[in-house]
């Protein structure tokens, strides 16, 4: 087994026409080209109603704009966003942001070993950490297995950076046109996001083993708020998990049997 095997990358028979002789920076770009509109487009409304939302309680342009490149995880920024709207403490704000934020440590967990190389430099794996994010992940999962493993990292920073930028645009002119938004609308946005990451996965399962928590969540999540509303993701996701992992064993071992 050659080295290219024991990294996972593609040979260069397999290898993209622009990926022969290029460099680094060529995939970067390669990355912003090859990002499709719709992710984009999408985060670009759900920004939107973020500008209004931090509009409407008084924060500034500048904040707006310094979560969303900072932070760049929606419900980290409501979260921030409703705590400072209640006059919370700093260490309660960052404890509620903080704990938004652990359902990102499994995705940077998955992704990391797929775009890491050898030979690479560090700090692109720092980077690509820190701007992990649910649209974020879903592309770069589906997106850099195609792309040969020296030029992964660069690639998907080409990713985060449209995301970025349209998350920014969309932003600034949420909270610009933040009159002309009505709540509902501007509260309907923020939900564009997790409707886009819930139906790609649906679309990239590749059978019960990975449909089948996603539909556990989507089953128990209303029953769970209706129940206990303060555990109710938390117990979501616990309780969904186990009950798929359990399911999902006894109908492997059923056809091995």
């Amino acid at each position: 087994m050659d080295d290219t095997a024991l990294q996972g990358g593609s040979s260069a028979q397999g290898e993209p026409e622009w990926a022969k002789g290029a460099g680094r920076w060529l995939a970067f770009w390669h990355g912003v080209w090859e990002t499709p509109i719709v992710p984009p487009l999408i985060l670009s409304l759900t920004f939107l109603g973020f500008g209004a939302l931090t509009n409407g309680i008084g924060l500034s342009l500048l904040h707006t704009l310094f979560m969303t490149v900072f932070i760049f995880a929606l419900p980290g920024q409501v979260v921030l966003v409703d705590e400072m709207s209640r006059g919370a403490s700093v260490i309660t704000a960052a404890f509620a942001v903080t704990a938004t934020a652990v359902r990102l440590l499994p995705m940077t967990v998955a992704l990391l070993p797929v775009i890491r190389e050898r030979s690479g430099p560090k700090w692109m794996e720092f980077v690509i950490a820190y701007f992990v994010a649910i649209t974020f992940w879903v592309e770069t999962m589906r997106r850099t297995p195609a792309v040969p493993r020296r030029f992964r990292a660069p690639y998907t920073m080409g990713i985060a950076a449209v995301l970025i930028g349209a998350s920014v645009i969309g932003a600034l002119a949420g909270f610009l046109l933040a009159a002309n938004v009505p709540a509902a609308v501007a509260a309907a946005l923020l939900f564009l996001t997790p409707m886009y990451f819930l139906l790609s996965m649906l679309a990239s399962s590749r059978g019960a083993g990975e449909a089948m928590p996603i539909l556990a969540g989507l089953a128990l999540g209303p029953l769970m708020h209706l129940a206990v509303p303060e555990w109710d993701l938390l117990l979501t996701g616990l309780v969904g998990g186990t009950l798929s992992f359990v399911a999902v064993r006894w109908l492997r071992g059923r056809t091995l049997a």
